[in-house]
């Protein structure tokens, strides 16, 4: 049983106030497929150019993600450029060449179609229920990021895809745009009435908030002394947290919260380099530690 994800691969040129550097492998489907290849098997559905070579299937390599699912069409990838300023919260976006991903219709390799657990990258949401509906049977759950674009330009799609999800994750503005509510309780309240009965949102340095109705859950981010660059922080997040409940197999409320530290732990992870080299080189050994650290920074005996 694998965990299918749906999403981009690309190429980032990058540049926070601590560096710069140019094409350096990026895109949703690669920064969540390295972090949740690390607990649970991954399918990877995506499109690449020509100029996806031997060096980034390299990356890929020895790893359970099953690449199948990666179409290689003429041309180039898509392609991202884009800066941050000492509020590495925000990134600006210099440039956007969508390449080969402008034409991108995900289908689903026979084999994928029976996966028991499903990701929904960012993407246009007409695509994101395409893929929901090319599934031989629904999965035990669908998880599902979006981004503003989408949710200001493409409203009545993302709801009717919206309706097919059981797990949300999106950040502090998203869920505000799409709920219309500024408190975070209240938007959850509202994010359950379109279909999804978990919401996360990320919060960036400032953490992540978990709503479900088994409870409700918040941790920090792990504090680092070096952050890079931040870019795939949430792609690795949602790598971690759904690969941990694949691998558990279930969604009680412990562990829903395990989910949500090793989402953070992966994240932190990434933004100590620029684009996936941390996540690439990083070691299970590197993984145990820093989960047993962030348990051990987060809990409070005796209360």
């Amino acid at each position: 049983m694998s965990l299918l994800a749906v999403g981009s691969v690309a190429f980032d040129d990058l540049e926070t106030p601590f560096g710069k550097r140019e094409r350096v492998l990026g895109g949703s489907a690669s920064y969540f497929s390295l972090s949740a290849s690390r607990f649970h098997p991954v399918q990877v559905v995506a499109v690449v150019g020509e100029d996806f070579g031997p060096e980034q299937d390299r990356v890929f390599a020895g790893r359970p993600i099953d690449l199948a699912g990666l179409v290689r069409k003429p041309g180039k990838s898509f392609h991202w450029k884009g800066a941050y300023g000492f509020d590495l919260n925000e990134a600006q976006t210099l440039e956007t060449h969508l390449n080969v991903f402008q034409d991108f219709h995900p289908v689903l390799p026979e084999a994928f179609r029976s996966s028991p657990y499903l990701f929904l990258g960012n993407i246009d949401p007409v695509l994101q229920l395409d893929v929901v509906r090319q599934m031989v049977q629904r999965p035990k759950w669908v998880a599902l990021d979006t981004m503003n674009f989408w949710i200001n330009g493409a409203r009545e799609p993302l709801q009717e895809v919206l309706g097919e999800v059981d797990i949300l994750l999106v950040n502090e503005s998203e869920v505000r745009a799409l709920t219309q509510e500024h408190n975070l309780l209240k938007a959850y309240r509202k994010i359950q009435t379109f279909g999804p009965r978990i919401l996360v949102v990320k919060r960036g340095e400032y953490g992540v908030s978990l709503f479900a109705p088994e409870g409700i859950f918040a941790a920090p981010a792990f504090p680092l002394e070096d952050v890079f660059d931040p870019t795939g922080a949430g792609d690795t997040f949602a790598g971690g947290f759904l690969g941990y409940l694949a691998a558990a197999g279930e969604m009680d409320v412990e562990t829903l919260k395990g989910a949500t530290v090793t989402g953070a732990v992966m994240a932190s992870f990434t933004v100590e380099q620029f684009g996936t080299q941390n996540l690439e080189r990083v070691t299970d050994h590197d993984i145990k530690e820093r989960i047993k650290a962030f348990s051990d920074m987060i809990r409070v005996d005796g209360l």
